[in-house]
């Protein structure tokens, strides 16, 4: 207390000019502390939010990642991940509560909603696993446990548990379901069971 008292008395002896340079110095000194605090903090978060596998793996969280493949003004697909991580060379990213839709002609062809998916940056792959559930353009809904979409020039393959519905007309199970391209029409494939109904049900 005594110390404090004395610093206080020389500081009022101090005449205003050497009294306004110390109060800047003290004021520098307090911002670069809080500065170096705060990325400490920031460090932290981020080497936790690393997830280490090998020496040649590692994984870095992230939340509310968006992906969109858009080329020559044309819209392909856009893909939101609640939470999720990329591989160490950030050509695979995997996410959680995955939201998103397929184009075709810039407009939305396919939505989709899936509890995990994956997109390879690299060979362009999106694939949705878990709770997948689809719709497409004319209101026809699938939902299936895997979907794998490997480009708006090929077909989007279905996998395990495959359920489709087709408005009033038509409900089917399938093994498998391919949606064609253009996201227009789709077969079924393997053990199915179809029910088709007309105007008196």
């Amino acid at each position: 207390m005594e110390t404090l008292k004395k610093i206080y008395e020389r500081f009022k002896k101090l005449d205003k000019k050497k009294r306004s340079y110390l109060i800047a110095v003290l004021a520098v000194i307090f911002v670069m502390s809080w500065a170096f605090i705060s990325a400490g903090v920031i460090t932290c978060n981020f080497n936790r939010a690393q997830l280490k596998g090998n020496e040649n793996e590692q994984k870095v969280d992230a939340a509310g990642i968006i992906i969109t493949e858009t080329k020559d003004g044309t819209k392909y697909f856009e893909i939101y991940g609640e939470t999720g991580h990329y591989s160490n060379d950030h050509s695979v990213a995997t996410l959680n509560n995955v939201i998103g839709n397929f184009y075709k002609d810039n407009e939305v062809a396919m939505s989709f909603q899936s509890s995990k998916g994956t997109y390879d940056e690299k060979s362009g792959v999106i694939t949705l696993y878990e709770n997948t559930y689809i719709v497409l353009q004319d209101e026809t809904s699938l939902n299936t446990d895997k979907l794998t979409w490997s480009g708006s020039d090929k077909e989007t393959v279905a996998e395990g548990h495959v359920l489709i519905r087709k408005k009033n007309e038509m409900v089917a199970t399938a093994e498998k379901g391919v949606i064609g391209v253009g996201y227009e029409k789709f077969k079924i494939i393997g053990k199915t069971q179809t029910k088709i109904y007309g105007d008196d049900k």
